[in-house]
């Protein structure tokens, strides 16, 4: 019987693309927190399976040719298990270009513009004393995720899932919707993006995994605005250990 996955893991819209394609492919696995406000990414641990002190990150002990690997930036983690166990990655080079066509979009579009909508909107006006710099980012980002809605919402008109056939694509690309209220974004202003949110919504395996999500938010700690968590925000926008 093959050794669960180790998946170093914060719930994050990328933490949430490798619960969801392990949950999806039935790979059984092991949550190992990696809380990022308390700086664990810089932990010598995590940076030795992760050198850009980024989660998440992933060990397989059963590995090619059955040797341990381990996989970090989730994108590589996505292709990995989608090699692995061939599923949800196209069945030919063709369908294969397809699916990583959208999945390189996502991470160099949607993940970075949304992550920067959201810092110049949710994080960015208690940290900045000139609030024209929050602003101008706040527009800056907050229009480039909507563009980017519309590039999906285009895409989506005339299939049910991005790359043809559902896939780690979709995997890739949902969790950085899931927050769309947060970016400024008026959902109804893309009907068909809005029909494939739903759709992955309503799968098992996907409720499965922001299950895993939620039961370590509700862990102890997480809830109240501490000074605690205060300086675990400074950890986390320092973008180093303190």
């Amino acid at each position: 019987m093959a050794q669960p996955v180790e998946v170093h893991y914060w719930p994050t819209p990328n933490g949430h693309k490798i619960t969801i394609a392990l949950e999806e492919m039935g790979l059984a696995y092991e949550i190992r927190p990696v809380n990022i406000g308390r700086g664990e990414q810089f932990t010598p641990q995590f940076l030795s399976i992760s050198p850009n002190n980024r989660m998440p990150a992933i060990v397989d002990p059963d590995g090619p040719g059955g040797a341990p690997i381990s996989v970090f930036e989730s994108g590589a983690i996505l292709q990995y298990l989608g090699r692995k166990t061939g599923k949800f990655y196209g069945a030919d080079e063709r369908a294969r270009v397809e699916v990583e066509e959208w999945l390189f979009w996502q991470m160099a579009g949607l993940g970075p513009m949304a992550g920067q909508a959201h810092h110049f909107r949710q994080y960015a006006p208690s940290m900045i004393s000139d609030q024209r710099q929050v602003a101008y980012g706040a527009i800056r980002y907050t229009n480039e995720v909507n563009r980017l809605y519309g590039v999906l919402d285009k895409r989506l008109a005339d299939r049910e899932f991005v790359a043809g056939d559902y896939s780690v694509a979709d995997m890739a690309a949902w969790p950085w919707v899931t927050p769309w209220k947060l970016q400024g974004i008026v959902m109804d202003q893309f009907p068909n993006l809005k029909a494939w949110y739903a759709r992955i919504e309503g799968r098992a395996a996907v409720q499965r995994a922001m299950k895993v999500a939620e039961d370590l938010r509700s862990g102890p700690g997480l809830q109240a605005a501490t000074p605690e968590a205060e300086a675990a925000r400074r950890v986390l926008f320092g973008q180093r250990a303190r």
